[in-house]
């Protein structure tokens, strides 16, 4: 059989039901694509894609886990995806270039998401309110003949909401460093280097590299199991003065290009003053016998990154962006993103300030570790009347607290499994431990995209919630006009007949179904 005659179900009509369209059906679009055409400019370059399409694919590259070609691929294979992406039909070309995603990450970044998940949550709150409004059967007797509008001095709002603050890591997608292995590759990016130089000056004989001898003793080193102190002291002494060496070969072959164009292309430039950095840092580290240095470079292709002392039981050191998080009816917002290790208790302010923009009032209450219950920041909140659900600075109270303040008080804390359950769904189920991409700027990019993500999942399962809740109060009173059935008597008679009550018990056959018109 050809692939012309293999019969295909695309003339029907799509189903409803499906995860695509209901999802498509929830997101405000158009504020999306106002978001993100805001600093496109309408008279110059190229025409641009269609913000639906772009925001789109980034949805379904994050939510399903996929690389940059396989999204391309899936979206050109389904139909409902198509349809997400607002398509009036189905095409069998791809909707846009792969490469495309690495500009469109660059030119989106934190900020945008960022916006776009303010957004989100702005809808699904007024959704929420309009579905309260009109489920609510009680009126009011004067809705008819209101009363004439006087003129009230305005009143602040009153402190309204939870707020739920942590910080954690995301980490980057790169070799773990050690300082023997990262000496060991400059040295090999500066052999490189020299080839090129050498190649462009046409000279046959390179300067000494000893490129043999200094790979063999630190494979030496490298492939024993157990390492002493001393063994790696020595051969990262070893692979310093092999990169020195090759550090001043590589800058007498540049003094010979004075007055032409520079010979290395911008990404070994780009390496080249790397590896002098990570030369001095280790240089300095083992002249002083230092483990640690400020602004510590642990990769060559990615030198932004930073390890960051976390002090958990799986790694004590991570090697990602730090990320300071607040947590609101389960919806999700990314305040600060840092590539340095910093103090979270220093964004509670800001937090409760983008509290207070997007909602209009302050939170009565936040909830967070005890970093972030400093003087300063009690006072701070107090100062707004907003409470701190942790302990007391000082001495404890002589006057001990009631029961059901310590239980109010140990289920405020436990509330915080919320906040830590957000990033475990963020590092498993969406990849926010491994960012793949290889610039600061398309990191942030990614790592916001994935919280925006969250956010519409969160959506979602709102949406299924409240349709649940509606099927539980309304079939009850569909169903009491119906003469009440009485179902059959079964006996069974043979061991299929047992082996089938047995599948319906399990959940094997499939349950009877009410279809309401």
């Amino acid at each position: 059989m050809s692939i012309e005659e293999f019969k295909t179900p695309f003339e029907i009509q799509l189903d409803k039901r499906n995860r695509w369209v209901t999802l498509a059906d929830m997101i405000p679009w158009d504020n999306l694509a106002g978001i993100y055409c805001k600093n496109l400019s309408t008279d110059r370059g190229a025409p641009t894609v269609d913000a639906r399409i772009v925001i789109g694919a980034m949805i379904i590259k994050h939510k399903l886990g996929l690389d940059d070609r396989e999204t391309i691929e899936t979206i050109r294979e389904n139909v409902y995806m198509q349809y997400f992406l607002g398509l009036s039909n189905y095409t069998y070309d791809d909707v846009f270039d792969r490469s495309l995603f690495t500009a469109l990450r660059y030119r989106m970044g934190a900020e945008k998401f960022d916006a776009m998940s303010c957004e989100l949550i702005k809808s699904a709150e007024e959704k929420k309110s309009v579905s309260k409004k009109s489920t609510s059967k009680e009126k009011d007797p004067d809705e008819n003949n209101p009363p004439a509008e006087k003129e009230e001095p305005e009143v602040p709002p009153k402190n309204k909401g939870k707020l739920l603050l942590d910080a954690t890591v995301a980490d980057q997608m790169i070799v773990y460093p050690t300082d023997l292995g990262l000496l060991a590759r400059s040295r090999e990016e500066s052999e490189r280097l020299i080839d090129i130089l050498c190649k462009k000056l046409g000279t046959a004989k390179k300067p000494r590299t000893y490129r043999k001898k200094a790979r063999k003793l630190y494979l030496n080193v490298a492939k024993m199991k157990h390492k002493t102190r001393k063994q790696i002291h020595k051969a990262i002494g070893q692979q310093l003065r092999f990169l020195q060496r090759n550090l001043k070969s590589t800058h007498k072959l540049l003094d010979q290009f004075q007055g032409q164009e520079f010979p290395l292309k911008k990404r070994d430039q780009k390496i080249f003053f790397v590896i002098q950095h990570i030369f001095d840092q280790q240089m300095q580290m083992y002249k002083t016998g230092a483990n640690s240095i400020e602004h510590r470079i642990v990769n060559i292709y990615q030198p932004y990154v930073r390890p960051i002392v976390r002090g958990k039981d799986k790694s004590k050191v991570e090697f990602g962006s730090k990320l300071s998080v607040s947590l609101n009816n389960g919806y999700n917002r990314l305040n600060k993103l840092s590539w340095d290790a910093f103090n979270e208790s220093i964004d509670l302010r800001k937090q409760a300030e983008d509290y207070n923009k997007l909602n209009g009032f302050w939170p009565d209450v936040v909830i967070a570790d005890q970093i972030y219950g400093t003087q300063e920041n009690r006072k701070w909140l107090k100062e707004r009347g907003i409470r701190f659900s942790g302990k007391s600075l000082g001495r404890p109270p002589k006057e001990q607290l009631s029961p059901y303040q310590k239980r109010k008080q140990k289920f405020e804390q436990r509330m915080r499994n919320q906040i830590e359950g957000k990033f475990g769904q963020g590092k498993n189920a969406y990849d926010l431990n491994r960012v793949r991409t290889r610039t600061a700027r398309t990191s942030e990019s990614w790592i916001a995209c994935i919280f925006f993500v969250m956010n519409l999942i969160k959506i979602q399962k709102d949406f299924l919630s409240s349709l649940f809740i509606w099927l539980k109060k309304c079939l009850p009173e569909a169903l009491n006009g119906l003469p009440q059935l009485k179902m059959p008597s079964f006996a069974p008679t043979d061991c299929r007949d047992i082996e089938n009550m047995n599948n319906r018990g399990r959940g094997i056959l499939p349950p009877i179904r009410f279809v309401l018109d």
